[in-house]
Formats: C-alpha cells, sequence, structure tokens
C-alpha cells in the first residue's frame, strides 16, 4: 500500500510539475505586419494623394539583453525586451546644421561596439552626426562623432572579430554598394572605398524594377547593404529591385574577406515575400536573438498614397548544412511563434492557425464610396473598407460560414482621411469585438475601449480559444480620418477538412525569355489558395510565393542560367494538404 500511494504521489507531482513547465514556457505568437505606431510621413509632397502613415528600410539589433528597432523617419525607434511588446523612444538625431530635406534618420545603420550601441542615418554630406548610448531604453544619446566623413546613403555598420570595423552602402540604380573600412577609436575612413557589388538583371530576374519584375522602363536599385558572419563567411545582403514592387526582396554575395571579393549566392533573393496579404521583403536586417536563433527583418509594401507608403515584418532565418543564408516567409503574414529557446528555422514557426474569413460575407454600418465592405477580407493590404465616419458606434460584422474555433484576430487600419504629418505622439484606438454563434446573441471578445496606444495594425491572441461564427467589431475612438479597415483577419481552425493535394501542376518555361515561367496547375475543390515552393536544388525549396482564388502565376525572378524545382499545396480555412512531389524544370 505505502509504494502504491508513493506511486500516485509521483504521478502527481509529475503532472503538476508538467503543466507549471508548461505554462512557464508558452511561446508568444506575432503576425506581421508588425504592430507599431508607425509616424505618419513627414513629407507634405508625399501626401498629394492623402497622408497617412509610412516607415521602411529597418534594423534589429540585440544589445545588452534587449532588441532596439530603428527605421526610416520615425523621430525615434522602438525597443522590447522580447520580439513582442515594443516601447517608443521619442528622439530627433538629425541636428539642425545637418538637416536633409526633413529625413529624420532615413535607412539608418546601427552598430553594437562593446557597451555602447551606434546609430547613424543617410546622407552623402560629411557632416553628419554619428550618435551613442550606453542605455537607449532612454534618450541617453551623445555624439560618437560630430562631422562623420564617410558620407553613406543607407548604410550598414559591421565589426569583425578582430575589432576592425567597416562601412557598406549604396541606393542607386546605376552605381554600385561600396564598402569601407574605419577607424574603431577615431571613426575616421581608412583608405577610398571599394566597389563590392552590382545588379546582374541580364541574369538575375529578381532583380529587374516593377511589380512583377518586368517593367524595365527603369534598371533595378541597388540598396540596403548589411552584413553578419558566419562560420568565417562574410555575407554581404542587399535590396533590390525597388521598394515599391512585391517582388522587393533581399539578396547576398559571400567572401572571406570583409572587403571581398564576393560571390553571389546561388540561393537568391534569400528574403522574399511576393505573395499574401502584405507583400514585400527587401531592405532589411539579419539578427540573432538571445537563443542564437537568427531573424530577418524588412520593408512590406503598401504603395497606394504613394510608393513610399510601407510597413514592417520580419521572418525566421538562420544558414542551413552548406552555408546558404535563408529566411521563411512561408504564410508570413498569418501568425507565428517566437522564440522560446534554440530552435531549427528550416523548420516552420507557423502556428497552423488558418485565416477563417477570407472573402467571406460582410456587413457594415455605412460604406464610403467605393470602399466597399468585402475590401477588408479579400487578403489584400491595398484595398479596404471604410466607414462614412470616425463616429463611435460605426461597425463592421464578418460571417465566417460556420461555427469555428477562434484564436487570433488582426486588424489593420487603413488610413482614409488622415490629418496627421510626421510622428504623433499620444494617439490611439478604442474598440470592441463581439462574438455570436448564431447571429443573435453576442458576448464580449476582444475589449479595447480603455485603450490608450496608438495599434495600426492591432493583433490580439485570445487567452482562450473561442467558438464563433460571427465576429463584430464596432469602433469606438479613431486617432485621425474615417473609420476603415484593410484586414479584419480572423485566425484559427474551422470545422471542416483541409484540400486534398493539388493535381496537373506545370512549369511552362520556355527559350526565349529563361528567367521567366508560367505555373499553372488544377483547380483543388474547398481551397482558398496555394503556397508555391521553389529553389535551384531539391532539398533547398526556400522560397514561395502565396496566391488566392487563381491556378496560375507568373514568375519573373529566376535564375537564367539554373535549373529550378517546385512543389504546390493548398489551403483553405481547415488547414493545409500535403505538398506535391517536387518538380525539375530545366
Amino acid at each position: 500500500m505505502k509504494n502504491l500511494i508513493r506511486l500516485i504521489l509521483a504521478a502527481v507531482l509529475v503532472n503538476v510539475f508538467t503543466i507549471h513547465a508548461s505554462a512557464q514556457t508558452k511561446r508568444l505568437t506575432y503576425c506581421n505586419p508588425l504592430n507599431l505606431d508607425y509616424g505618419y510621413t513627414p513629407f507634405e509632397s508625399f501626401s498629394a494623394w492623402g497622408k497617412h502613415r509610412a516607415t521602411a528600410d529597418p534594423t534589429v539589433t540585440l544589445f545588452k539583453g534587449n532588441y532596439y528597432l530603428f527605421s526610416t523617419n520615425q523621430f525615434g525607434y522602438w525597443w522590447s525586451p522580447d520580439m513582442l511588446n515594443w516601447k517608443f523612444v521619442s528622439r530627433k538625431f538629425v541636428r539642425p546644421y545637418n538637416e536633409v530635406k526633413g529625413d529624420e534618420l532615413c535607412a539608418p545603420g546601427t552598430l553594437v561596439l562593446g557597451d555602447t550601441l551606434l546609430v547613424i542615418g543617410s546622407t552623402y554630406n560629411k557632416d553628419f552626426t554619428l550618435w551613442m548610448s550606453t542605455d537607449p531604453t532612454h534618450d541617453t544619446w551623445k555624439a560618437a562623432k560630430d562631422y562623420f566623413q564617410v558620407g553613406a546613403w543607407d548604410p550598414g555598420l559591421f565589426a569583425d572579430d578582430d575589432g576592425r570595423v567597416y562601412i557598406y552602402h549604396g541606393s542607386s540604380n546605376t552605381y554600385p554598394m561600396y564598402g569601407q573600412e574605419i577607424d574603431r577609436k577615431t571613426f575616421e575612413p581608412i583608405g577610398p572605398k571599394k566597389e563590392m557589388i552590382k545588379l546582374d538583371w541580364q541574369e538575375h530576374g529578381w532583380e529587374r524594377f516593377g511589380e512583377n519584375n518586368d517593367n524595365v522602363f527603369l534598371t533595378g536599385f541597388m540598396e540596403g547593404g548589411w552584413m553578419n558572419k558566419h562560420n568565417g563567411k562574410y555575407y554581404l545582403q542587399y535590396a533590390a529591385p525597388g521598394t515599391e514592387g512585391r517582388g522587393y526582396g533581399d539578396g547576398v554575395y559571400v567572401g572571406d574577406k570583409p572587403l571581398g571579393p564576393f560571390t553571389y549566392q546561388k540561393h537568391n533573393p534569400f528574403s522574399y515575400k511576393p505573395g499574401g496579404f502584405a507583400k514585400g521583403a527587401g531592405h532589411g536586417a539579419t539578427w540573432a536573438d538571445k537563443y542564437g536563433n537568427y531573424w530577418h527583418i524588412s520593408t512590406m509594401v503598401v504603395d497606394v498614397k504613394n510608393n513610399f507608403e510601407r510597413r514592417i515584418g520580419f521572418w525566421p532565418a538562420g544558414f542551413d548544412k552548406d552555408g546558404v543564408l535563408y529566411s521563411n516567409t512561408a504564410y508570413g503574414d498569418y501568425p507565428h511563434y517566437l522564440s522560446a529557446g534554440k530552435e531549427d528555422h528550416l523548420k516552420s514557426n507557423f502556428t497552423g492557425w488558418m485565416l477563417l474569413n477570407y472573402n467571406k460575407p460582410v456587413q457594415v454600418s455605412s460604406i464610403l464610396g467605393a470602399y466597399v465592405p468585402n475590401l477588408a477580407v479579400d487578403e489584400d493590404i491595398k484595398t479596404y473598407w471604410s466607414a462614412k465616419t470616425s463616429n463611435k458606434g460605426e461597425w463592421m460584422k464578418t460571417d465566417l460560414g460556420e461555427v469555428s474555433t477562434v484564436k487570433a484576430i488582426q486588424l489593420n487600419y487603413a488610413d482614409q482621411d488622415a490629418a496627421f504629418l510626421g510622428k504623433s505622439l499620444g494617439v490611439y484606438h478604442q474598440y470592441v469585438i463581439s462574438s455570436s454563434i448564431d447571429g443573435k446573441t453576442w458576448k464580449t471578445l476582444v475589449d479595447k475601449s480603455k485603450n490608450k496606444t496608438d495599434v495600426p495594425h492591432d493583433y490580439i491572441e485570445l487567452k482562450a480559444p473561442a467558438k464563433a461564427r460571427y465576429l463584430k467589431i464596432t469602433n469606438l475612438h479613431m486617432p485621425t480620418g474615417k473609420f476603415a479597415l484593410s484586414g479584419f483577419r480572423v485566425f484559427g481552425k474551422g470545422a471542416g477538412v483541409a484540400p486534398d493535394t493539388v493535381k496537373n501542376m506545370i512549369v511552362l518555361r520556355g527559350n526565349a525569355e529563361r528567367r521567366n515561367s508560367w505555373i499553372r496547375w488544377r483547380q483543388t475543390d474547398g481551397a482558398v489558395g496555394y503556397t508555391i515552393y521553389m529553389g535551384t536544388e531539391p532539398d533547398k525549396l526556400y522560397n514561395n510565393i502565396m496566391v488566392y482564388n487563381v491556378n496560375e502565376y507568373y514568375f519573373n525572378g529566376m535564375e537564367k542560367g539554373l535549373p529550378y524545382y517546385f512543389q504546390i499545396e493548398a489551403f483553405n480555412e481547415n488547414g493545409i494538404s500535403k505538398r506535391t512531389k517536387v518538380i525539375k524544370v530545366e
């Protein structure tokens, strides 16, 4: 009997420990675009089609246990202990005597040197200030160099293991990217700048300018330099072909020395997201988190009220066993897990929570002109529904079609008739989301009636999954403009089954233009969309394209001289199908 009691007690203790450990290690989730209090464009000339939020060209740096996020023209920066909850520090870095046409830290570069974080913005002048801080959780910056002599646009700073410091820079569709050594103590340049890399769009299809890499009235831009060192190799990263297009991505060259020579990585672009709700994955930075896992942050495209209307997203990244740098952007604007320890980013961080309300029925309180209701559920950040007013009580109701399990919601506000320019502090959104099984009896699911923060891409993971068929958001307060949504996105699990495996996929690649292909497949019953995977090796299908409600895609981002390998899978609100077999296209 004593032994039996001991066994029961041991089992109870193990169970209690397991429950406690599970609670301790629950992983945080996030959803792109990141929910930051983005400033509005500071330029009146960029607002001819409407005032709007805008930022781009982000960097993230791990420094003294916190993450620091800088991006273009935010009149400050963010920091976070966990990559989820970001706090804004208001700060004007550009001094009156070196102001560049209203820019405030355009495309900033950062660097950690010992116990100091450095930051500088873009300029071709030689009078810009290089700033330093040992406690950037507060506005405690001072000049490390009053007149930084390099004069770099889109600067990327790098400190090698031997203590030597380098800068990489360039933003042009004519000139290459340059590199130069900098004295670690004086921050003066050492020797002349040297040519590092340049675009070769005749070979690399993704480097051609345009929404679909086919608008060659302009040649592509090379910009956004960034450097990482891994296993003794130097990875010089760059953005191309232009921030306005869905194919904006980041490529990489690899070398044995910090100033080259460099060789084009066979797998490129390594950061790429031409499909889905929010597109684009270019001009960013690659960093390691507290656990040593790599991530890549980059620019996402809106491009409605101005071609520089943009947002920020980040993706799991890493180096594979062959030293290939990659980013995992599959389902990249659906909820993903953040790291809770060391992990393999070739394995997805996707939660598996599917979009429940794509193109489902919608009802609203009012409609402004052609900004019709279903534009808030069409999975396109460029389109949106707008109510006639910003009044308290304007509402939208989305029908999931059947009772489903809701786990998270993302609200993406659109800047309809916004009145702000530049960074506006103290603004906020307030709303309530209710849920219903039958459309008659409602209960509060999310209560933001007392919220006092600016949440333009608010993401809410529910404390517990909820059963619902209908969800209704009611506006209580808008910071500026009409009550308008580009995405009322509901995530979880539907009550049905995932689609079958896609059949009859073909890829047509002619001899006339080797950088282009036409991908087609048979429509799958029950599918709402498809994810196409591709790569230049059968075991490295690291890039993907997500499409909705079509059965074809024109892919113009291929390497001219290489064979390609493809797979495809179908998805709906219930899950994802098995992938097809890999096919090779010469």
